[in-house]
C-alpha cells in the first residue's frame, strides 16, 4: 500500500545518520502477553528495580498530580539545590535531565563536532557509541579484558582527537566493574584535554570500601569529569526519568545551552525531592538485592548457566551459545531478558535480578527449556 503521506528527497538527511541502528528497547509485558497469549510475563529485562517508588515519593506524585496543567519548574532549581548540598558541590555544578541517558546526549552535543573522537570499553551501554554517532564523531571501542573496563588500554586509544572518554562503574552489559586503584591511575594519567564521563548509574546498589565515590574522589580532587547518577534504579523512579550529571561549571552551563525546556516532569522532579534523604530505604533495598542476585546466580546455575562475575550491581551477563534461541525460549515462557547484539555481544543474555517469585518464575522456565534440548 501506498502512503498518502508521500516521500522526501534522501538528502535530507544528515549522512551521519545513514547505516545507524537506533536503539531499540524491549517490547512491553502487554505487548508480549497479547502476542504470545500469556496470562503471566516477568519482565527481567531493563535493570530495573524490581519495587516501585518510595512511600514519600508516592506521596509527592499524588500532590503534583493536582497541577500537571501547569508547566514543570524548567530549569529544576529545587532539585538542582538539594543534590548540590546532598554532595557537598555548587548549584552550578549540577544539571538535572531527563534520566542519566539524557546527560550523555547533551553532553555529546556541547562538545563533539565530525571528527572529533570518544574513547569508551565495549560491550558497554550503546548511547556512548550512538549519540557521538549521530554527531558524525567517531567512537573508538576498547574491548573489555576479562569482561571488565581495560582502562590501560582506553588510556593508549587516547588521541589528540579524543574530546570524551565514557567509563561505566559498574558496566552495562556486564554487571563488573573497576577497583578504585584502576580508577585513580587512570586519572593520574588521562590526558587534560579529555573530559571523563564517569557513569554511576548504579552506585546505590554498591557499598563495597574498594568502590568510589566518583564526585567525592575524582570531581573534588579537580580530575576534569562528569559524574552521571540516576533515580531510575535503586528508587524505583524509572518510569518518571529523573537523572542527573555533576561535573565543571563549564560543562554543566554548556549542557544548560543543549537541554531541552521543561526536560524534567514535575511529578520527577518532586518524586526525586522526596527520595533522596531516605538513607534507611535505600539500604533496605540495597540488602534486598543482594539476596536477589545470589538467588538469581544459584538460579542461573542450576539452569546449566555461568553468569560472569563478579558482578556488583543488579543485574547478570551469561554468555550462551545460541543468545537468541534461549531468550526466544524463554519469552515464550513468559521471562523478558535482554539479547546483547545492540550492547556489542551477540552470544549474551543480561538478566536483571527480580523479586523472589520472579527468579523463581525464571528458573522454572529454564527447567523447562532445558528438559526440551
Amino acid at each position: 500500500m501506498s502512503s498518502p503521506l508521500g516521500g522526501v528527497d534522501p538528502k535530507l538527511f544528515r549522512p551521519a545518520l545513514e547505516g545507524l541502528v537506533p536503539y531499540e528497547p524491549g517490547k512491553p509485558v502487554e505487548e508480549v502477553q497479547r502476542e504470545l497469549g500469556l496470562e503471566r510475563v516477568v519482565k527481567l529485562a531493563s535493570n530495573e528495580g524490581p519495587y516501585g517508588p518510595f512511600p514519600a515519593a508516592l506521596e509527592a506524585i499524588e500532590r503534583a498530580s493536582l497541577e500537571l496543567n501547569r508547566y514543570p519548574d524548567g530549569g529544576a532549581y529545587r532539585l538542582r539545590h538539594v543534590l548540590a548540598e546532598h554532595h557537598g558541590v555548587r548549584f552550578e555544578e549540577v544539571t538535572v535531565c531527563a534520566g542519566a541517558d539524557a546527560v550523555i546526549g547533551y553532553v555529546c552535543m556541547t562538545t563533539l563536532d565530525p571528527g572529533d573522537e570518544i574513547v569508551t570499553g565495549w560491550p558497554s551501554f550503546p548511547s556512548y557509541v550512538l549519540d557521538p554517532l549521530k554527531l558524525g564523531a567517531t567512537p573508538v571501542r576498547v574491548p573489555l579484558r576479562d569482561h571488565r573496563f581495560d582502562l590501560e588500554a582506553i588510556l593508549e586509544a587516547i588521541t589528540e582527537r579524543t574530546k570524551l572518554v565514557f567509563v561505566a562503574a559498574p558496566n552495562n552489559p556486564t554487571g563488573t566493574t573497576s577497583t578504585r586503584a584502576e580508577l585513580d591511575a587512570y586519572f593520574s594519567a588521562v590526558p587534560s584535554h579529555v573530559l571523563t564521563v564517569l557513569d554511576q548509574a548504579y552506585f546505590e546498589y554498591l557499598d563495597g570500601s574498594d568502590y568510589p565515590d566518583a564526585v567525592e574522589e575524582y570531581g573534588k580532587a579537580g580530575h576534569r569529569v562528569l559524574v552521571l547518577r540516576t533515580f531510575s534504579k535503586i528508587y524505583g523512579l524509572a518510569g518518571l526519568r529523573v537523572g542527573y550529571g555533576i561535573g565543571p561549571q563549564e560543562v554543566i552551563s554548556s549542557i544548560g545551552k543543549v537541554r531541552r525546556a521543561f526536560d524534567v516532569t514535575s511529578a520527577g522532579q518532586e518524586a526525586a525531592l522526596a527520595s533522596i534523604a531516605d538513607t534507611a530505604e535505600i539500604a533496605r533495598r540495597r540488602g534486598l538485592n543482594r539476596e536477589a542476585m545470589a538467588l538469581l546466580t544459584d538460579a542461573l546455575r542450576r539452569g546449566g548457566l555461568e553468569p560472569v562475575g563478579p558482578a556488583v550491581a543488579n543485574f547478570v551477563f551469561v554468555e550462551v551459545d545460541d543468545a537468541a534461541g534461549l531468550n526466544d525460549a524463554l519469552l515464550h515462557r513468559g521471562v523478558i531478558v535482554r539479547p546483547m547484539g545492540a550492547f556489542g555481544a551477540p552470544d549474551a543474555l543480561r538478566i536483571t535480578a527480580g523479586t523472589p517469585d520472579e527468579i523463581a518464575y525464571l528458573e522454572e522456565a529454564l527447567r523447562t527449556v532445558s528438559a526440551l534440548r
